[in-house]
């Protein structure tokens, strides 16, 4: 079957999302993309433009798989004449509704609505879900997340809220985690070498804005350190100056067991990753966590919240070692991790294998089941 990937913001995980689910579906796919940046841009025009793109090119795919970034309607409706008869999946990595705001007004993608939730974004999600015939969620927490505050959204209107059509979109819904090449990324990390380090590396892969809470994982580590305790620490991920800016003082205080600072390449990246013991989560937002699965995978400790998806990602046996729920509870796994590096290592070791579930060679199949239930659904109705 020829699948059409339509990701309007085709960068990060993203990318990775879709040229990963290319490499191991059974089915022929093909990606229609746009650079990963302005957000807001794409999720207003690029529908606009992807269409223009897709009807003037020789593209002739059996079904489409377009991410929650795309304004699903206007593209259907600016490309009627030759998708009228297609299936669509909707791929929700997140939404609008739900996606944390910064505490400051002035800062995070709000920040022109000086912190108040622009709802037309919230908007385009919600018809995008309603022009597809199915909608996958990377996550239960996603899943659940959204449909709880829908009807809260939609109770807004004056008239004609459409609130009873939310039963039918969580009808239409299900559960399709992110995968990862977890074959691939171990053999990386094992051609890099053994971890060989006298204290244990803190690592930080995730980016620096707000719905990260990087402040919170610094003001944590630096407790620690005035505890006296060694170890070293890694602040990976994307970060823009005025962000490097707000934390320096903390950056700083932490003084030489920063090894890293900023964004590293593929090489150093899984250089940081075989030598890393321990990683650590404080994030308001995560609706899947890719970062983490990939640390996992590479046999470093997980320390993260007991909410959001991270229990679902973490098998129940490991909470208690792994989730946290208040600030002393982060300081005690910690310190735990730290002092008792021999339990750390073993217990991150059967934690990788666990995350085998979300290796592609697992993932991409289930995929591939659901957009043949959705053609099949097409063909019973006489559609192919």
């Amino acid at each position: 079957m020829r699948v059409l990937i339509i990701s309007p913001y085709h960068g990060g995980s993203h990318q990775a999302w879709a040229e990963g689910f290319s490499s191991f579906s059974r089915h022929q796919i093909e990606i229609l993309s746009l650079p990963a940046r302005y957000w807001k841009w794409r999720m207003h025009g690029g529908a606009v433009t992807l269409a223009r793109e897709f009807l003037s090119r020789d593209l002739s795919p059996d079904i489409l798989l377009v991410t929650d970034m795309l304004d699903l309607a206007t593209f259907l409706a600016l490309t009627r004449s030759r998708t009228h008869r297609l299936k669509v999946m909707l791929y929700m990595h997140e939404n609008q509704l739900t996606y944390p705001l910064s505490g400051e007004p002035g800062k995070g993608a709000m920040r022109r609505q000086r912190g108040e939730r622009d709802l037309h974004y919230a908007f385009i999600n919600f018809s995008s879900m309603l022009s597809a015939d199915r909608i996958a969620f990377n996550s239960c927490f996603h899943l659940d997340d959204l449909f709880e505050d829908l009807p809260r959204f939609l109770g807004h209107f004056p008239e004609f809220r459409e609130v009873e059509s939310v039963d039918t979109l969580r009808q239409k819904s299900t559960i399709l985690p992110v995968g990862i090449n977890w074959e691939g990324l171990r053999k990386k990390i094992d051609m890099v070498g053994a971890r060989e380090t006298e204290v244990p590396l803190i690592l930080w892969n995730q980016r620096w804005e707000y719905d990260k809470n990087m402040g919170e994982f610094l003001s944590a580590l630096s407790t620690i350190a005035a505890e006296g305790l060694s170890f070293e620490v890694a602040l990976c991920g994307q970060a823009f100056q005025s962000q490097s800016e707000e934390f320096r003082p903390e950056i700083d205080r932490l003084g030489s067991r920063v090894i890293h600072l900023g964004f590293a390449d593929e090489m150093l990246y899984h250089e940081l990753l075989t030598k890393a013991e321990i990683t650590v989560s404080t994030a308001f937002h995560e609706f899947f966590g890719i970062s983490i699965v990939e640390a996992i995978t590479c046999r470093v400790f997980p320390i993260v919240p007991a909410r959001l998806s991270y229990p679902e990602l973490i098998p129940e046996r490991f909470h208690s070692r792994c989730l946290y729920s208040s600030r002393q509870a982060l300081l005690e796994l910690i310190r735990s991790a730290i002092t008792d590096r021999g339990s750390t290592v073993s217990l991150a070791e059967e934690l990788s294998e666990y995350m085998k579930v979300y290796d592609w060679r697992q993932v991409a199949p289930a995929y591939d089941r659901v957009l043949d239930e959705v053609a099949e659904d097409h063909r019973r109705c006489g559609g192919l």
